[in-house]
């Protein structure tokens, strides 16, 4: 059944019991103010920083999503997860949106507003409605990642997954509250190093076991139905399981998915570690190594993959018995909609002899009598469950004693994903609506009490919201799509279009925010692209109309921003702000980042794809891949690196200044 030894019992305890006693040391020194709390004083060095932004990309819940889409599709599955998991932003934050935001001083993404629209009520509006969609996104995300942890975490005990989970969701809560984010930079650098390991550990296991890329290709073609799954170039059209189908036009989904990753990552850059950041060079050099460390998240998934093409196609040679076994359940408990599917059969597993002997005796008799070992993989709709292929190969493909650093390389993944959404969240909490518009005078003491609070309070909406949802893959592809396309128009922008307002951002905001929220609600079933497209035209429109309609920001408080962040874009008005040399030098900057950013987005697909292809052993496709990566990482060199070493700026900048006239 359930096969973890004593050994790997031992080592996730241990692993859980000593991120609670780091975090509780690290209580006082968080303490000291709202900037140590949620910045970490502006202290923290950049190969620091850097490593808590590769845990904050490296969740437990997106690596489940991932691994699934490339064991249907082998490296392929890249392609699909343009939508957000290949974080094909972090080109754009590289290259400029991180150190623009740095130059602002401030502590929240919300408190920036102020720095960008000015004082008055309309600036003080949209700072208030910034931080509560951003509360509501992060709750959302908290939901995914919740969910993705039930469906790991109900593999590995013998207990309902909503009891574990929960377990596991105090532990990590109770740290965030404790140590704020010098807790959470410090213990993504322990957790960091654990999963560097682990995936050097899954890759080297799954290349061992390729006999050639060929044989690998003959095998995943038995278990997926894909007859391409080694190769690495997209198809115009792929095959995909029940549940899936809206990806097979796979060429047009990846250049869509891109396209919203260049919208959406034009507007990103407004994070705690980026605010945190001691200069612009160090806001690069950090995203430099998220990107080289999320690489190794790639061949981990793929490792992932082929041992699970192995696994699935040892313990379900007949694919036939799959949906055999999932009717038997459905006839048992026809009652069961899909969210709680996973729940049904975690408790058929763990608790037998509640159910009756019929059923017992019919999923013996059909999956033998290893059924309780098999079951987890059948799924609601009567195929392999591809969201559940990481844990089965943990379970079935990893011994004992390395099983349990594995599954604590997972729970640290998850954990350090969590604990910065929730830190951050709480940041906008605390700092822009309670101190902001509550309690402005409010003591120190009283605001890390508020933080506390907050933190609670966010975590267990996450949680209720996480455990009733459909899939993992569903609840993702609607944040990605529908809330954040939602978003899109007033934080890109805000960035680069002189006559933005604040009456711009809240009406954009808003119909984003609400449109994405009634979809949801009467439309949950909205194919992606449509949602996409209906989300982010509401918001461009909003944005654009507001702006239109209302009086511009004040001239005062623009040229500060201008002089500051030093944008390119429609900055007409301002222009005048730099002369002479000043001019040249601003162009210059703002040119080698544009330039950068293609050859950026290029060097991070190929790095992504390399070591993939040596995992498979398809090294015909890795020399071809290697030129591309090796022109991406010369434009880098060039446009980005040479100017990023040659000037350093080391102070920050001075605050806004106060509101003026409009521009007309």
């Amino acid at each position: 059944m359930h096969n973890l030894a004593v050994l790997d019992y031992a080592i996730i305890i241990g692993y859980l019991a000593l991120s609670l006693i780091m975090g509780f040391i690290m209580t006082r020194k968080a303490s000291g103010s709202l900037e140590h709390y949620f910045l970490g004083g502006r202290t923290l060095p950049w190969w620091l920083l850097g490593i808590a932004g590769m845990a904050n990309w490296f969740d437990l819940t997106g690596t489940m999503i991932i691994t699934s889409f490339l064991y249907m599709l082998g490296p392929r599955g890249l392609y699909i997860e343009f939508r957000g998991g290949a974080v094909l932003v972090l080109a754009f934050m590289l290259a400029y949106a991180g150190k623009w935001h740095r130059r602002s001083g401030c502590m929240t993404q919300a408190e920036w507003m102020t720095y960008r629209f000015g004082e008055g009520k309309a600036a003080e509006g949209v700072r208030l409605l910034t931080a509560v969609v951003t509360v509501i996104s992060v709750i959302m995300l908290l939901a995914y990642l919740i969910r993705g942890a039930s469906l790991f975490l109900g593999m590995f005990f013998p207990f309902p997954p909503l009891y574990t989970t929960l377990v596991l969701v105090t532990v990590t809560t109770l740290y965030t509250m404790s140590a704020g984010f010098y807790g959470v930079v410090l213990t993504d650098l322990v957790q960091g190093i654990i999963i560097m390991v682990s995936c050097v550990i899954i890759s080297f296991m799954a290349w061992q076991l390729v006999p050639s890329s060929a044989s690998l290709a003959a095998t995943a073609q038995q278990v997926t139905g894909n007859a391409d799954w080694v190769n690495t170039q997209p198809a115009w059209h792929t095959p995909m399981p029940a549940g899936y189908e809206a990806y097979s036009p796979l060429i047009m989904v990846a250049l869509f998915y891109l396209l919203r990753n260049v919208v959406g990552g034009m507007g990103q850059g407004a994070e705690p570690r980026y605010f945190g950041a001691k200069s612009d060079r160090d806001c690069g050099l950090q995203s430099l190594l998220q990107g080289v460390m999320v690489m190794f998240r790639w061949p981990l998934m793929i490792g992932f993959a082929v041992m699970g093409i192995y696994l699935v196609h040892q313990l379900y040679p007949d694919p036939a018995i799959i949906h055999r076994a999932a009717d038997l359940i459905r006839a048992q408990s026809p009652a069961t909609t899909e969210p709680f599917w996973h729940d049904l059969t975690s408790n058929i597993i763990n608790a037998p002899a509640k159910y009756p002997p019929e059923l017992i005796n019919n999923l013996q008799a059909l999956l033998g009598a290893d059924w309780q070992g098999k079951l987890p993989l059948v799924g609601f709709h009567g195929t392999v469950n591809p969201e559940q292929i990481l844990p089965a190969v943990l379970l079935n493909m990893v011994p004992t004693g390395l099983k349990g650093i594995l599954v604590v390389a997972m729970f640290a993944a998850m954990m350090s994903c969590k604990n910065g959404l929730v830190n951050y969240a709480s940041s906008f909490c605390v700092k822009d609506i309670y101190q902001n518009f509550l309690r402005p005078k409010a003591a120190n003491r009283e605001l890390i009490v508020a933080s506390y609070a907050s933190t609670l309070g966010i975590v267990i909406v996450g949680f209720y919201i996480g455990v009733a949802s459909t899939s993992i893959n569903n609840l993702w592809g609607w944040i990605i799509m529908s809330l954040g396309a939602g978003q899109l128009a007033p934080q890109m922008l805000r960035l680069y279009w002189w006559r933005c307002n604040a009456w711009g951002m809240i009406s954009g905001t808003l119909m984003g925010a609400v449109g994405a929220l009634l979809q949801r609600l009467w439309f949950p079933d909205m194919a992606e692209t449509t949602q996409f497209l209906l989300m982010a035209g509401l918001s461009f429109g909003g944005t654009v109309a507001g702006s239109l309609l209302t009086q511009p920001t004040p001239l005062a408080v623009l040229k500060n921003f201008y002089r500051t962040t030093r944008p390119f874009g429609f900055w007409g008005p301002l222009r005048n702000e730099f002369q002479g040399a000043d001019r040249v030098a601003v162009d210059r900057e703002n040119r080698n980042d544009m330039i950068a950013v293609p050859f950026a987005l290029l060097w991070q697909v190929t790095l992504f794809l390399l070591p993939m292809q040596l995992v498979i052993k398809s090294y015909q496709s890795f020399w071809l891949t290697l030129p591309f990566f090796l022109v991406g990482a010369a434009g880098m060199y060039w446009f980005w690196w040479r100017p990023l070493m040659r000037k350093e700026t080391t102070t920050l900048p001075p605050q806004p200044a106060a509101a003026s006239s409009p521009v007309h």
